[in-house]
């Protein structure tokens, strides 16, 4: 299929591109992945084609931007070289944003030592408006008003206040980190309520060139200002195939919940041909997503048997059983707010601010740059002269 030798086979395995298993026992047969070979082809038809290369690198294909941030390998991830899971056990929100803004968290201190002044309770309605509404809508008014946005020197800073508008729009109150104002905000007392709260936060902040990043690049290299940037990503994560896909998780939860038993539901959405929403990702074909391993692990080791966690679990196995692929982190999130008994609106908020760092950092990267984003499209239409009136 490759059109290799059995040297260069080798080679490829040695090198990580191709994997690798035992064939039948007693035999040195070795066996190897269908989609690593897939993969392989794909990349040599593509440098035989630049064209087709360029069509398909916008659909998980071959990168197309360079980015220090957010490193996926062998299905981990990792900021700025270090491993997220640990992170969400270890540090805060606040500590992660600013690893991903400035390279380390010695000037988190600084950053969010601000307050943000907008009256977002008068400009929004108050409670009437859904969290993402308010969040654009904040985003819009404080943008005509924050001339220190226009400031390229400072614009870690202006990152900062961002993030705290944004918590403040969704469900803050009260003092203390960003996490903790949230927990509050929705009536939580325990001091573990918090901690699940900022590792959620640490593991949405950034997943490389995801469709809301992409888009928030995009308008960064136009020089729009910061707020600009995160009212468009905002924008691009709702929909159903991005963060949106939370609401699909939550509402598969609901007929869960009203069944009593996972099974039948499953048993039901396979035979009207829907999908399962919650499992399987692309990036994480094997081990799964190690985002939402370290989230369900957290709730685990937090609050062990809690009927929510024994519920995620139930609907895990009998998943799993029947389309063998793993919960992703929008399963995680919805999970995580029936522990915590979260407004149902919950995941997506938690999803979007925890992202609204990485479109910050995301941003930050592209205007170093000086470039502005503009791909060419290849013309599939009626050529000059064919058209006949």
């Amino acid at each position: 299929m490759l059109g290799i030798s059995v040297a260069t086979l080798y080679s490829y395995v040695s090198r990580g591109l191709l994997r690798s298993e035992a064939g039948a026992p007693d035999s040195r047969e070795r066996r190897y992945l269908a989609e690593d070979v897939e993969r392989l082809l794909k990349r040599k038809a593509q440098r035989g084609s630049p064209e087709k290369g360029a069509r398909e690198a916008l659909q998980w294909g071959s990168p197309v931007l360079e980015s220090s941030l957010t490193l996926i390998e062998d299905e981990q991830l990792y900021y700025r070289g270090l491993e997220v899971s640990a992170l969400a056990l270890s540090r805060s929100f606040e500590e992660v944003a600013s690893l991903l803004w400035t390279g380390d968290w010695d000037e988190t201190a600084r950053l969010f030592a601000q307050s943000v002044t907008l009256s977002i309770e008068r400009e929004t309605n108050g409670a009437l408006l859904p969290p993402l509404t308010r969040m654009h809508i904040v985003l819009a008014l404080a943008a005509e008003h924050d001339l220190r946005a226009f400031d390229k020197a400072a614009l870690p800073l202006t990152g900062a206040r961002i993030l705290l508008l944004l918590e403040r729009a969704i469900s803050g109150a009260g003092g203390g980190s960003i996490a903790e104002r949230l927990a509050a905000g929705w009536n939580l007392t325990a001091e573990s309520d918090a901690r699940l709260i900022d590792a959620a936060l640490i593991l949405c902040a950034d997943h490389e060139l995801n469709a809301s990043s992409f888009a928030a690049r995009v308008v960064a290299s136009t020089d729009a200002t910061l707020y600009q940037v995160v009212n468009a990503g905002l924008s691009a994560l709702q929909g159903p195939k991005h963060g949106g896909n939370t609401r699909l998780v939550s509402a598969f939860w609901r007929d869960v919940e009203a069944a009593g038993d996972p099974v039948s539901v499953i048993r039901d959405r396979l035979q009207r041909g829907e999908r399962l929403p919650g499992f399987g990702h692309v990036l994480y074909r094997q081990q799964g997503d190690p985002r939402a391993a370290a989230l369900l692990g957290l709730l685990r080791s937090t609050v062990g048997e809690h009927p929510a966690v024994v519920r995620a679990e139930r609907i895990i196995q009998a998943t799993t059983a029947v389309i063998d692929r793993a919960p992703n982190i929008d399963f995680a999130l919805v999970a995580l707010a029936r522990v915590l008994n979260l407004p149902e609106d919950a995941p997506l908020s938690l999803f979007a601010l925890g992202r609204t760092a990485g479109w910050i950092a995301h941003a930050l990267e592209q205007y170093a740059t000086g470039e502005l984003i503009r791909p060419r499209a290849v013309y599939t239409g009626t050529k000059p002269g064919e058209t006949r009136i």
